[in-house]
């Protein structure tokens, strides 16, 4: 069903596009312009991109007083010796992380900061002048987010895709020449840190998980309320989408024109009516929805792990403590 339905919204959204390059280059026929004027903008998908992404997220951290440097690393076009192309993609293009540092003193630890699911680095744009009067901070957005590399993403089960994640990272990590360093998680992204602290421990100086992901399964936990939701034609409903990779991208990508006023809503709401802390100012709702739209739209791929890390109600496959139980 989610299949039918983003193809025919992919479908929708070409034409949209061939309707408005029609009319700007032949003005002068009128069965074109007629064409044109049938989809005014406000109907008109909102174009993005990853150029889009990188000019958000400069003007989002215009906001920040520290100076910073932003860069793509490129990661190569696969790990050495694998014999499958760059994280499972049909490609052999390069790939590369989309990286931001900022100044710090000569003498400052290295602190490394992973984003979690649907977000990317820019979410941390009011914790970056404080931690880098300690720290040289380095912000990344992991591979298929953000203003990173988007590949087709072709994992087929839990161990494939926390290698997307856990090799990118690595080839990132030579590319950038570091060790002995601090890394920092934030929800699925304190997971997939965690996880690459299990496989490469020689690297990881300290290891920070805020609000990991990951943790336990559902076994663990043994949810009877979730039990009984998933009897229900709601619960089923939703548990199918999740195992059809129905991502909340996905619903802002269909949406279109009306897209960014959803995702208003969300960073309203979310940082907002919501927030326990100093909730955002007007200029900084507006740039961060800006920035969260392009990155929500953008083309699907790191998104798509979702239904392999994670079971229906967010548990995990492969739970952190049972992780490192096994390497205990």
């Amino acid at each position: 069903m989610s299949r039918r339905w983003s193809s025919s919204v992919a479908r929708m959204a070409e034409e949209f596009s061939k309707a408005d390059v029609q009319s700007t280059v032949s003005s002068s026929s009128s069965s074109k312009s007629k064409r044109n004027w049938a989809w005014p903008s406000v109907l008109r998908w909102i174009p993005t991109s990853t150029d889009h992404i990188i000019a958000a997220e400069k003007r989002l951290l215009s906001l920040v007083k520290t100076p910073y440097v932003q860069e793509q690393v490129n990661i190569g076009s696969g790990p050495p010796g694998s014999k499958v192309r760059w994280f499972r993609s049909s490609s052999d293009e390069s790939r590369f992380i989309n990286t931001v540092t900022f100044d710090s003193k000569d003498d400052s630890p290295t602190l490394v900061m992973v984003h979690g699911y649907a977000a990317s680095q820019g979410f941390f744009f009011r914790n970056f002048d404080a931690l880098a009067s300690r720290f040289r901070i380095i912000a990344i957005d992991q591979l298929g987010w953000g203003g990173s590399s988007r590949p087709d993403f072709t994992c087929k089960s839990t161990e494939e895709t926390e290698d997307w994640f856990i090799d990118s990272f690595e080839e990132w990590r030579k590319a950038k020449n570091l060790s002995n360093f601090v890394l920092l998680g934030h929800s699925f992204g304190g997971y997939v840190a965690a996880k690459y602290a299990l496989k490469h421990p020689e690297h990881i100086q300290h290891l920070i998980l805020v609000g990991p992901a990951g943790f336990s399964s559902e076994s663990d936990v043994k949810s009877e309320r979730l039990i009984k939701f998933r009897a229900t034609w709601k619960g089923a409903v939703l548990n199918h989408l999740w195992e059809s990779n129905f991502t909340p991208q996905k619903v802002v990508r269909g949406l279109g024109p009306w897209g960014p006023k959803v995702v208003s809503g969300y960073t309203r709401a979310r940082f907002g009516a919501h927030s326990t802390g100093e909730v955002l100012n007007e200029e900084e709702s507006k740039l961060l929805t800006d920035y969260v739209y392009h990155t929500l739209a953008a083309k699907a791929s790191g998104e798509l792990c979702l239904k392999y890390i994670f079971s229906f109600g967010a548990f995990a496959r492969l739970p952190l403590l049972h992780s490192w139980w096994l390497r205990a």
